[in-house]
């Protein structure tokens, strides 16, 4: 065999070395390739149970219940499709409240129901530490 096809050889073999890598790689990944699970795909795809996982979608308006043992909470997760209700044992982040949107991340019961070990409260591309947003208003009735 000449050096020019052995190089081509070689060549060809790494090539579908990468791509059987590639192939591997995302069909290991293929049920976590999501950021997170929104309760629509839940009610489509069944619950992901013995994982965790995240869900994320809008926390329900008036679905804030604290609980008497004083660092429990259970509300409902919505995406407009479908709810799911969600228990959380800890401090909420401050921006945590109804109508905001949550990722809470723990693992589905079989009742159908999230048990959340920790909770990342999302907000609008036009949040503004409070701190911030006062001095900017110090700052313009300054100005007028």
């Amino acid at each position: 065999m000449k050096a020019k096809h052995q190089r081509l050889t070689l060549a060809l073999l790494g090539v579908a070395a990468v791509i059987a890598a590639g192939v591997l790689a995302l069909s290991a990944l293929k049920d976590q390739a999501s950021f997170f699970y929104a309760p629509g795909d839940v009610k489509k795809d069944g619950l992901p149970l013995g994982r965790f996982v995240r869900l994320g979608g809008m926390v329900a308006d008036k679905s804030i219940v604290k609980l008497p043992d004083g660092v429990s909470i259970r509300f409902v997760v919505t995406d407009g499709v479908a709810t799911v209700p969600v228990l959380f044992k800890g401090i909420a982040p401050d921006l945590f409240r109804e109508k905001s949107g949550v990722v809470a991340e723990g693992e589905f019961q079989r009742d159908g129901s999230f048990t959340a070990s920790n909770l990342l409260a999302k907000h609008d591309e036009k949040y503004m530490p409070p701190e911030i947003a006062g001095k900017m208003h110090e700052t313009k009735t300054l100005k007028e």
